[in-house]
């Protein structure tokens, strides 16, 4: 084990403690983790420090207020996936095509839930898969609609690397698409992340207006033809917002990138 995971798995072991022990000392902290006075304490002043935990007026230790907010931020991420869930499975059924759930994680997009079609030729996609917020339909609605200073931090570092075919490298021709696609609430992608695979993607917005999440269809490109692809859009674009308005959204709350 690295000198790293080292520290982190006994920061780890430190803060498992509370949640049997509402506060504890010290010397309960020393005694109950088997660690040396010196070092629980050193790794108890960083943990204070972060905010992961807090002195009690005693002088004890307890959970930091900011467990609240990652339980909230998990809590968050847990229920649009079971908001969304029904929805996804409806929007599978009526155009035959896998329908996924994507939530950004820093500077990718992470796959939190799919709906599989029952067509023989299909794309692959796995609960869990990561991709570029550049590259491809769904992950890019998430960067079309993040904050302006965050889209232009993003924008000032990122490395556009070619994925498939048409996956977007040209930073002034990302900027066009993610304009375009914020006018039209939607975005369109083929052959970026996989070739000869197309996409619909569409945001979804939870009760303040913020874009939390990201909906997409997703499916093999000769089956994305100008003939249906209005009708998927329509649809892709009427189940994001379902799912909006289930999390509290209403359109006079919506808030731009």
């Amino acid at each position: 084990m690295s000198e790293t995971n080292s520290t982190v798995m006994k920061a780890a072991e430190l803060l498992r403690l509370f949640l049997s022990h509402p506060n504890l000392s010290l010397p309960q902290i020393v005694k109950l983790s088997g660690q040396p006075k010196t070092s629980a304490y050193r790794m108890l002043c960083s943990l204070e420090e972060t905010g992961f935990v807090r002195r009690t007026a005693d002088g004890a230790y307890e959970l930091g207020l900011v467990f609240l907010q990652f339980a909230h931020a998990l809590s968050e991420r847990l229920d649009i996936r079971k908001v969304s869930l029904p929805v996804m499975q409806r929007l599978g059924k009526e155009i035959g095509e896998a329908v996924n759930l994507i939530v950004r994680d820093g500077n990718e997009a992470i796959y939190v839930e799919k709906v599989d079609t029952t067509e023989p030729v299909r794309v692959y996609t796995a609960i869990g898969r990561r991709a570029p917020l550049y590259g491809g339909a769904c992950p890019r609605i998430l960067l079309t609609y993040m904050p302006e200073e965050e889209l232009k931090a993003y924008l000032s570092q990122v490395k556009l690397e070619p994925i498939a075919d048409n996956t977007i490298t040209d930073l002034e021709q990302l900027r066009r698409k993610i304009a375009e696609d914020r006018a039209n609430g939607y975005t369109v992608s083929h052959s970026e992340l996989y070739n000869f695979t197309s996409a619909v993607g569409a945001p979804i917005f939870d009760h303040s207006g913020r874009v939390v999440a990201g909906l997409s269809i997703v499916g093999p490109e000769n089956r994305f033809c100008d003939e249906k692809l209005p009708f998927y859009i329509e649809k892709t674009v009427a189940a994001a917002k379902e799912i909006s308005e289930k999390l509290g959204w209403s359109r006079g709350e919506r808030r731009g990138a």
